[in-house]
């Protein structure tokens, strides 16, 4: 494929396990706790502390219950499905479906997102303003109807039974919350894998040594020019994608305001005022503002070779036909039930413009 060099050089630069008007700051209500003293992150010093809810403080504890209920099905109300089915540690905790199933067969219409590093991100989920922390996040796919992903409600009861059945989970809801008379709650259970989930953290990249240690011996020529190109005007690649997480939506421990951004970048115009399917019209859904239809938040591209297939509908099946995306300046759709031509939506980003590569910069 033509942009097949590049890609590859950005999989490598990028791959870890070791100014648009869409951009915008928010002052956070969240009480942070930081670095809580009970907790060692086990951080390098380069890389930022994830913010923490005052009222749910890291303990190893939590973490190693959380780590439990993140990979068991009992937390599902049918007994089959866990948070793990749709995050996969392989697959950076993406799950490498278009749009994920349920636990009782709904199909979710946006693709899984990766939780590598998701502890440094301002919002949740691929187009919601109000969702600032993983514990808020994870009652959508705990209770959420509409559709059923892991189908808790009206269930709860149920549920903690099966885990207050088990002496395992007893000891270590206990250790987890030892304040607490009766610590096995639903409640414990999202902060639990709360905590679990902010240890998901993504450092120890040849790209990481190589930028924040000055470290290039994993790091070959090719991943260098790759590098240069990404964040190269001409293609605009770092607009979107900038920062720790190769994404303009941040927050930390110590970042202060929130950053949230959303974008349009053409995948659709059904009705040449911007229309995305009615499933996922984007930001649009909760905002009702016409100018945010198609907008959605810049995914990380951390361990980005493992997490296909691309964009939120999961519609781009490989790194090669991003690029092809970026370099149309948008998607052109001729027939099926998504005619129209995103090149020319209204609310498209201003950075995806089109470009051209030359037999060198391929190469």
């Amino acid at each position: 494929m033509p942009a097949s060099a590049l890609a590859s050089a950005l999989a490598l630069a990028l791959a870890a396990c070791g100014d648009d008007g869409g951009e915008t700051e928010s002052d956070s209500g969240e009480t942070d706790t930081g670095d809580a003293p009970a907790y060692d992150w086990g951080l390098p010093e380069w890389y930022p502390i994830p913010a923490v809810p005052a009222d749910n403080p890291m303990t190893a504890e939590k973490v190693e219950l959380g780590r439990h209920l993140f990979y068991d099905e009992r937390i599902s109300g049918n007994g089959t499905f866990a948070c793990a089915s749709c995050h996969e540690q392989a697959r950076s905790f993406s799950d490498g479906l278009v749009t994920p199933l349920g636990s009782t067969g709904d199909t979710v219409p946006k693709n899984s997102m990766q939780l590598a590093g998701a502890a440094l991100l301002g919002t949740y989920t691929w187009s919601n303003l109000k969702l600032e922390t993983f514990e808020q996040q994870a009652l959508v796919p705990m209770f959420g109807t509409a559709p059923v992903e892991l189908g808790m409600s009206d269930l709860e009861d149920e549920i903690l039974q099966r885990f207050a059945d088990d002496p395992l989970y007893q000891g270590l809801f206990a250790d987890a919350f030892p304040d607490d008379d009766a610590p096995l709650t639903i409640d414990n259970v999202v902060k639990a894998i709360a905590c679990f989930e902010r240890t998901l953290l993504s450092y120890r990249s040849p790209y990481d040594r190589y930028v924040y240690e000055g470290d290039d011996s994993e790091f070959p020529e090719a991943a260098k020019r790759g590098m240069a190109l990404f964040f190269d005007e001409k293609f605009e690649c770092y607009h979107c994608h900038s920062g720790i997480n190769f994404t303009t939506s941040f927050y930390s421990s110590t970042s202060g305001q929130r950053e949230i951004d959303f974008q349009n970048i053409g995948l659709y115009n059904l009705d040449d005022e911007g229309a995305y399917p009615a499933a996922v019209p984007g930001l649009y859904e909760q905002t009702q503002n016409p100018a945010d239809k198609g907008k959605f938040r810049p995914p990380p591209l951390r361990n980005v070779e493992l997490t296909a297939p691309y964009m939120h509908d999961g519609s781009v099946a490989t790194l090669e036909e991003v690029l092809e995306h970026y370099a149309a300046g948008g998607r052109l759709i001729e027939d099926g039930p998504f005619v129209g031509d995103g090149r020319v939506n209204p609310n498209k980003s201003e950075f995806v413009r089109g470009y051209e590569l030359s037999d060198e910069e391929k190469a």
